[in-house]
């Protein structure tokens, strides 16, 4: 087998276990995967029209925009009786395909890879599903990957969910 072939498989392997954790409620062992200088985003998708040179991703507007601590904080706040966006939890099944390895350096990895998340909650029949590509770089910290960066690129502009208590 190829080093770029193992090493995609590598990164793969990664992004899977990470799904595992997200969609088992194992958030304290997802911050675990998390560089200490993470930064994690989901800016704004705007429409422009055909042609347009802007791009499609708002510089300053985010559904997320965070770090170590803001996520550290939101995950802690999970633990507590004022969760109620997350009472009864969300039942969450995270998809994750196409993953491309874009660049790699010494101890980092740039990967691509598409995003299905499906949500429900309680007893009703209303569900949301999100869709898009990520951007991740990977970085290997004692010899495992860690996430250092992410960025969403959602693929809808209007989100039809009723919060965002959740990590793509």
């Amino acid at each position: 087998m190829s080093d770029r072939f193992e090493l995609r498989l590598e990164c793969e392997e990664f992004l899977y276990r990470e799904a595992e954790l997200l969609d088992d409620g194992r958030l304290h062992d997802w911050l675990e995967l998390l560089t200490d200088d993470v930064e994690y985003r989901v800016p704004r998708r705007v429409t422009r029209e055909r042609g347009s040179e802007e791009s499609e991703f708002s510089d300053d507007g985010f559904h997320y925009r965070e770090d170590i601590g803001t996520l550290t904080t939101r995950v802690k706040r999970f633990d507590r009786e004022y969760a109620w966006a997350e009472n009864p939890p969300s039942r969450t099944r995270r998809f994750v395909s196409n993953v491309r390895v874009e660049e790699t350096s010494d101890d980092e990895v740039r990967v691509k890879s598409n995003l299905l998340l499906y949500r429900n909650q309680g007893d009703t029949t209303e569900s949301d599903m999100l869709v898009g590509e990520r951007h991740d770089t990977l970085r290997r910290v004692d010899g495992s990957f860690k996430l250092a960066q992410r960025e969403v690129q959602l693929d809808q502009t209007i989100l039809e969910t009723r919060n965002l208590s959740f990590f793509l």
